[in-house]
């Protein structure tokens, strides 16, 4: 019954196991559904929808067909050229598989499901200034989704982050952040905004948060959605402790663990496929992948205590990244404690740092990098600090604060003394007055401050030229002239943030090959064992060449790996020997 999770039966067997319910995991799901597979679908949390529910939602896709009829005509080769640029040491076999089936992957989940995306055709790549990059269209984004068509089986949809949310659940759109900043000054905006706030309030008496879905949570609904309709068995708050094999050295099922301890074997006649989030839990086995200076904080949701993919994958003889400094992707993140007491981790990806009137400092009180490059490029260059920009302030003044907000504090917030209070937020009267505040040379900090406006009165950035191409003018205010990314800091008092660098997911992961199959040390395949998403190596190799650069090869090789699962027994075992429930290794 749609809704309910389903409860494990010793002995059960199904053709599909999917082990986490992300983005990636339930591509695959609905993939080997869709081809007539019975497919089991293992969730440790209690929720579906991972980090994709909680994310920005972007999906990065080179020359898909939505990008040409939107008109901002792409090609393979354009892209081939971008990321020769920006990705220059990746697989390039499992590159050109994303680039070859990203679009196809698209085009049959949208045939086959609910899924449905719609071209940004105004998002630049980030780094628009190389050959082969683009000034949009490449994104691609959930089309509005209205979770009322989950009936009871919404419950089972992780929350967006609150902080990305108004009124205690009404999430909005980024074409919505205009109108809401123009609301007091605009009567067409004014209008907007109240219509939004009308239909949320009529779906609070229907739901307990709003149900018109944007951004990742719209992608995850859709695809819970869709995995529901294709007779998905969906069971949430179990575990997979551990993959069996068979005597044949294939992989058979799984080991799952539910709320109360009780383990069973599940079999899985065709395949297993691993899609638990990466290893931004992963501990010891994530400090080979990230700099020490990194710290562990992390952006992603919280597993719990349930083995990661790469632990159970490697249990099975399969192969991990090597150690490398450049396995993660990053994002600036301000933490802090909820009230119902719960860590925060706020990720500064789009809404502050870009914004005119704001700049980054390190200890010494100094800028150290272009505050709008993106949020990778951002936590690069605290890295490569030597400790001085760990943790970097945020710093701005009130007007700006009013306007745009800070991490968690919301625009047009008439009191941030919970913010003060907690901590989370810093404040002086003057320059001088907050760098005593944030513990930074008070006198470096004026001259820093100084020296910035004075070319920022004239929407100049000497130092960095913030502001100069197209990506980070996309992120400024276009309101704001003549630079969109930079204003003077002078309207007190004064206001900063901390800033650490967190993970926004793991680059180094499962070796898989270009069909998502998993791989051993020696380059041959574990039979029957596929991974996707953030388990699986990215063809991205720690670059961060645009928005949406996990997600887009998540659902791509989410297709592939849930099309190659449903068909795994014919090629690993043939149709004569498909598994029963009593052919794995205990």
């Amino acid at each position: 019954m749609r809704g309910a999770a389903d409860h494990s039966v010793a002995g059960e067997a199904f053709d599909v196991v999917i082990v986490g319910a992300g983005a990636g995991g339930m591509a695959a799901a609905c993939t080997a559904a869709a081809e007539g597979c019975s497919v089991l679908l293992l969730e440790q949390a209690p929720v579906v929808g991972g980090t994709t529910a909680i994310s920005g939602g972007m999906v990065w896709i080179p020359a898909n067909g939505k990008m040409a009829a939107a008109g901002r005509p792409d090609t393979l080769d354009a892209a081939r050229t971008y990321l020769a640029h920006t990705v220059p040491s990746s697989d390039r076999r499992r590159l050109e598989a994303f680039l070859a089936h990203g679009d196809e992957a698209i085009r049959n989940l949208e045939a086959r499901t609910a899924l449905k995306l719609q071209p940004v055709t105004t998002y630049p790549d980030y780094y628009p200034d190389l050959p082969g990059a683009t000034a949009g269209g490449r994104v691609l984004e959930p089309v509005p989704y209205d979770a009322t068509a989950l009936g009871p089986a919404f419950a089972l949809l992780r929350d967006p982050l609150p902080e990305f949310t108004l009124f205690g659940g009404m999430m909005i759109s980024r074409a919505d952040i205009p109108h809401l900043r123009r609301a007091g000054r605009s009567l067409r905006s004014a209008l907007h905004v109240a219509r939004l706030i009308g239909a949320y309030a009529l779906q609070r008496l229907r739901a307990r948060r709003g149900t018109t879905l944007y951004l990742g949570n719209a992608l995850a609904g859709r695809l819970l959605q869709s995995a529901l309709d294709l007779g998905v068995s969906v069971r949430t708050g179990v575990s997979a402790e551990r993959l069996l094999t068979d005597a044949a050295g294939r992989v058979s099922g799984v080991e799952m663990e539910d709320r109360e301890g009780r383990r069973t074997m599940i079999t899985a006649r065709r395949g297993v496929v691993l899609a638990t989030g990466g290893l931004s839990h992963g501990g010891d086995l994530r400090a080979r992948y990230v700099p020490s200076a990194a710290g562990t904080l992390t952006a992603t949701v919280a597993p719990g205590a349930a083995p990661r993919g790469a632990r159970l994958a490697a249990e099975v003889g399969a192969r991990l990244s090597d150690p490398t400094g450049e396995g993660a992707f990053w994002v600036p993140a301000s933490t802090f404690t909820r009230r119902d007491g719960t860590a925060g981790v706020f990720p500064h990806t789009v809404t502050d740092r870009a914004k005119p009137g704001l700049i980054a400092v390190d200890a010494d009180g100094q800028r150290f990098v272009n505050e709008a490059v993106s949020y990778h490029e951002f936590v690069r260059a605290q890295l490569a600090s030597g400790g001085k920009a760990v943790p970097a302030w945020l710093l701005c003044d009130a007007r700006f604060l009013w306007k745009y907000g800070l991490g968690k504090v919301k625009p047009f917030t008439r009191s941030v003394e919970p913010d003060i209070r907690s901590g989370y937020l810093k404040r002086g009267g003057t320059i001088e007055a907050l760098a005593e505040a944030i513990g930074v040379p008070s006198a470096a900090l004026a001259r820093t401050v100084a020296g910035f406006n004075e070319g920022a009165r004239r929407g100049e950035d000497p130092e960095f030229g913030r502001g100069q191409n197209i990506y980070q003018r996309h992120l400024g205010d276009s309101d704001h002239k003549p630079n969109p990314c930079v204003a003077p800091i002078e309207h007190g008092p004064f206001y900063a943030v901390a800033v650490w660098p967190a993970d926004l997911g793991m680059s180094a992961g499962i070796v898989t090959d270009e069909n998502a199959r998993v791989l051993r040390p020696d380059g041959s395949a574990v039979p029957c064992l596929f991974a996707c998403g953030n388990d699986m190596e990215s063809v991205m190799a720690g670059a961060y060449p645009g928005p949406g650069i996990t997600l887009g090869p998540a659902l791509t090789f989410g297709w592939l790996a849930g099309r190659g699962a449903a068909a795994a027994w014919l090629a690993d075992a043939g149709p004569s020997s498909a598994r029963t429930e009593g052919e794995h290794a205990s």
